[in-house]
């Protein structure tokens, strides 16, 4: 018989065409060992059969439900599972990857254990036609979270936080927008709890988001979009704005200082 006391988690899984992996990854989904769960599936302007994949399962699997919009990017999708999830936790899953059965139960006992915590993430590790791949992780700590993410979107967090924050920054469409949203919800405190097990898979394909947005320019992007909303942040952390060599920049701003020029 199911906890009342336990809190809901809602999967939230935006798509854009998918279609040849989202079954896996609401099969993902559910065979979390976790209880109550409603996974959302946002379906983002797909022009592929990636909402017919999730409309087909919507008798397979209680709690399943699916949102069709425009193309409006994957934060704005993100934002529309949220604002529409019934769970006090939120889970993020992009719409090819995959969780391992015990990841959300293990991280709902860490987040509930204390206020403080904000975040619940987990290692993680690189799939695709090659196997599996470790993915080497930074330790977290907010001066290193301004020179980079070390926390990927499929963390858990309580959906008052991301209320608090204003969700997913939709205009950030120069791609990093996780990276975006730790740093406001992180920024003025908060603990993040890295759980001791591999429970997140990133799939790894020829057309990822990542590559996408991996160019110079997308990258002098981000770091504007960054220094401009983030600015104390950066000050805080970084003696100044982040650099286009990132781990340069607290040496590169402490010498501008010390020279006058910053």
């Amino acid at each position: 018989m199911q906890d009342p006391q336990k809190p809901i988690v809602s999967v939230i899984i935006p798509c854009y065409n998918q279609a040849g992996y989202l079954s896996e990854t609401i099969q993902s989904a559910f065979e979390s060992d976790y209880r109550p769960l409603e996974v959302i599936v946002v379906n983002d302007g797909s022009t592929d059969s990636s909402l017919q994949v999730a409309l087909s399962l919507l008798e397979k699997y209680e709690g399943l439900e699916v949102i069709d919009q425009e193309n409006s990017g994957v934060a704005s999708a993100r934002n529309a599972g949220i604002r529409q999830a019934k769970g006090d936790f939120i889970l993020p899953l992009d719409g090819d990857d995959k969780i391992h059965p015990q990841y959300i139960s293990k991280a709902v006992s860490v987040l509930n254990s204390r206020p403080a915590i904000k975040v619940v993430y987990c290692k993680g590790k690189k799939f695709g036609e090659n196997g599996l791949k470790d993915w080497n992780l930074k330790p977290f700590s907010r001066s290193a979270l301004a020179r980079d993410n070390m926390i990927f979107v499929s963390a858990l967090f309580r959906k008052k936080d991301w209320e608090e924050v204003g969700g997913f920054s939709e205009d950030m469409t120069m791609g990093r927008e996780d990276w975006e949203f730790w740093i406001k919800m992180l920024k003025n405190g908060g603990e993040v709890v890295q759980l001791p097990m591999v429970g997140f898979f990133y799939r790894l394909t020829p057309n990822s988001k990542r590559k996408r947005t991996g160019t110079d320019q997308k990258k002098r992007e981000r770091i504007a979009y960054l220094n401009e909303k983030h600015a104390d942040f950066f000050e805080r952390e970084l003696l100044g704005p982040l650099r286009f060599q990132r781990t340069w920049s607290r040496p590169y701003n402490r010498l501008m200082k010390l020279l006058g020029r910053l």
